[in-house]
């Protein structure tokens, strides 16, 4: 058996998979986000800790059996998250977590030098590692010098269950330390951002094994050693492992709280002046593309809160099948964001309201913004040269029908709703560890699910959307300046 564990915003969810593939236990414990400013984002590591054992012990409760079988573990998380800890180990301060802005000016600083964009392969974003540091480095002088060593938040996790520091590829490439072409620490990067490698922890693939579980976890969760951790991933990476995208071209489209559009590379391909992300796949000689926008169901999370109604009621007004646009024009900049516009300022708007809007109106104007801005990264990704021809679609968002058409016209690109539910992140982890375990290839694990749907753009109403999103452009435009005051 083989336990994948993904650490997502929200919360830690754990799977137990077996040899073949299949899900045999699973189970979830909530993490608090705490946002202490405007624009800040943090989580104490000790809540990852307690909630990775509340979710063990839910698995062994649900099927020990299966449980105690387990030989792998496999990690994936939010990336960019800053985790300072001194030389004993012990956490400095709260985790700076991803979509966090309060490093805008450090991150434009550092995207100014020399070589960043050419070494790291990307903007340095707000969001990024580096640039939090420099925060620190700035506003908590005291914190920065206690520093010995610096680990995103599934590593963290690794570093409680193996004492190992210990990273991986994909997870890293969101830095802004990493040679993303080479797959190894710049020395450069880390100068020019006041870091030393000795502060990095040590590199492996997230196939490949990243440590093993330390005796005295082996002992509380009833396990046999030896029992390997892989090197994991980072979230989309770790997706991807799961839906199968690791071959030339294979993409998804990711509506969680944040929306992803991705698609795997066999070469390296940055781009870095379209905002488009390019990382390290968490697979040898493999990287991604990703067009991110921070606020996808996040937007409806958002709506759904400030009219005291469950997203799913709201969801439920609307018809399987689109008519046309609304003429509310929503932009779901709610924490600012990155393709193609790397903006930390802009802030989320309705355009259009009317007084007879209804709830149902703007849930309808929310789900084509994130629809007009999943375009915007389309179109960042199509002007590298990578146009997917069909994406999978996974996320909580795939559950709406009529989200899935707004998608698939706004995009004019046909969806695709793999068969099952088991395609996310967690699935992506255990593989991983299957991988490390076994020494198998990935391209005999990582396989694409079976489809069980497909969703076509809707043709007639095409110049109706484009119309709309046209109007969408127009309104960032417009806005952006005054933001930026």
């Amino acid at each position: 058996m083989y336990l994948g564990l993904d650490l997502g915003t929200s919360g830690l969810r754990g799977i137990v998979v077996s040899e073949e593939g299949n899900v045999v236990a699973e189970a979830e414990a909530g993490v608090v986000t705490s946002t202490p400013r405007p624009g800040w984002s943090e989580q104490d590591p000790s809540d990852w800790v307690e909630a990775c054992q509340n979710v063990v012990a839910q698995l062994r409760a649900l099927n020990g059996a299966a449980f105690s079988a387990v030989r792998g573990v496999g990690l994936s998380g939010h990336m960019h998250g800053a985790t300072l800890l001194d030389r004993d180990g012990n956490v400095l301060r709260p985790c700076i977590l991803w979509n966090d802005t309060r490093s805008a000016q450090e991150a434009a600083e550092l995207d100014g030098l020399p070589s960043m964009r050419a070494i790291t392969g990307n903007i340095v974003f707000p969001g990024f590692t580096a640039p939090k540091l420099e925060w620190v480095r700035g506003h908590e002088p005291d914190m920065f010098a206690k520093t010995s060593k610096v680990l995103l938040p599934k590593d963290y996790l690794r570093f409680w269950l193996t004492g190992s520091y210990v990273s991986d590829m994909s997870d890293s490439a969101g830095t802004a330390w990493l040679d993303v072409g080479k797959r190894e620490w710049s020395d450069t990067a880390l100068d020019q951002s006041h870091m030393r490698r000795d502060q990095m922890p040590e590199l492996v693939e997230g196939s490949s094994a990243g440590g093993e579980l330390r005796s005295e976890i082996l002992q509380q969760w009833g396990l046999a050693g030896p029992v390997v951790v892989a090197g994991g991933a980072g979230d989309n990476a770790a997706a991807a492992c799961g839906i199968g995208s690791i071959g030339e071209g294979s993409g998804f489209l990711s509506l969680g709280t944040s929306g992803v559009l991705l698609v795997a590379k066999e070469s390296y391909a940055p781009a870095p002046e379209t905002a488009v992300h390019c990382f390290c796949h968490a697979v040898p000689d493999r990287w991604i593309q990703m067009g991110v926008i921070l606020s996808a169901t996040n937007s409806l999370n958002w709506l759904s809160r400030h009219l005291g109604q469950p997203v799913g009621t709201l969801a439920s007004t609307l018809p399987d099948s689109v008519k046309g646009p609304s003429k509310i024009t929503f932009l779901p900049y709610l924490s600012g964001e990155r393709t193609p516009h790397n903006d930390s300022a802009i802030r989320g708007a309705f355009l259009g309201l009317d007084i007879a809007s209804e709830p149902a109106d703007l849930t309808q104007s929310v789900m084509e913004g994130v629809s007009f801005a999943m375009r915007d990264c389309l179109e960042a990704l199509k002007s590298t040269g990578t146009k997917p021809e069909s994406l999978l679609v996974v996320g909580g968002g795939a559950r709406s029908r009529f989200w899935l058409e707004t998608l698939a016209t706004v995009l004019n690109t046909p969806l695709a709703l793999p068969k099952g539910s088991e395609f996310g992140a967690a699935i992506g982890a255990a593989r991983l560890a299957t991988c490390a375990v076994q020494g198998a290839d990935p391209g005999d694990v990582m396989l694409s699910p079976e489809v069980a749907e497909r969703v076509e753009p809707r043709v007639e109403l095409s110049s109706a959307y484009e119309a709309e999103y046209q109007r969408y452009r127009e309104y960032y435009a417009a806005l952006s300046p005054l933001a930026a005051r």
